[in-house]
């Protein structure tokens, strides 16, 4: 009895590095993004003003802080879909885009981390007194969660970057050859059935030439 040789590994060549990197790139940039934008919309810092001789509560968000990690969020995201739709040195530009998205959002939220101005406007409106400042201040966690979304954008850049070149294009699949298919010609009608000559007739054929 012959026996049958067992099949060989397919060998980790470029197509599966594509292929690997292409995910991790998706995975990161989309979860990236999606962790920067809800943590925008988190509670960042919190204090209290004083308020005609009385303590008043304060808390501001992501967006109240800085609105930058939550549009740059989004720019990465436009970013990593468009680096589909380019190739060769515009895909490269792209992915530049994304990882500067990914390096600013991080920047901006650890810059928000400490920042309480925002909180001091909310206190000199609350007060009526421009001078007016937030005290007991405090910061949740929540800018470095922003930090971590851009940091993932930030990877997605970076693997666009060296593995972007692998990665197939938007519109690959309607391609064919960069050549228009040639159109079927149409069969002659046959002029033992009628319904075919008045086809023929219909599409402004001779049904009767060779």
């Amino acid at each position: 009895m012959t026996a049958v040789p067992s099949p060989r590994p397919e060998p980790a060549g470029p197509s599966r590095t594509g292929r690997t990197s292409l995910a991790a790139a998706l995975l990161s940039g989309a979860l990236g993004a999606a962790v920067a934008l809800l943590a925008t919309r988190q509670q960042w810092s919190e204090g209290v003003a004083t308020v005609a001789g009385g303590a008043f509560p304060l808390t501001a968000t992501g967006s109240d802080v800085t609105g930058v990690p939550a549009a740059l969020a989004v720019v990465g995201l436009a970013a990593l879909v468009a680096v589909f739709a380019v190739r060769r040195a515009g895909r490269l530009a792209v992915a530049a885009v994304l990882a500067l998205s990914g390096a600013g959002t991080v920047a901006a939220a650890l810059l928000g981390a400490s920042d309480s101005a925002a909180l001091d406007e909310k206190a000199a409106r609350a007060s009526g007194d421009a001078s007016a400042t937030v005290g007991a201040l405090s910061h949740t966690a929540w800018p470095y969660v922003a930090a971590v979304g851009g940091l993932l954008l930030l990877v997605a850049g970076l693997l666009a970057l060296r593995f972007g070149r692998l990665w197939p294009a938007m519109s690959g699949r309607y391609e064919r050859g960069g050549a228009p298919r040639p159109r079927r010609a149409a069969a002659p009608a046959d002029p033992d059935r009628p319904e075919e000559l008045w086809k023929a007739l219909d599409r402004g054929e001779d049904p009767t030439g060779a």
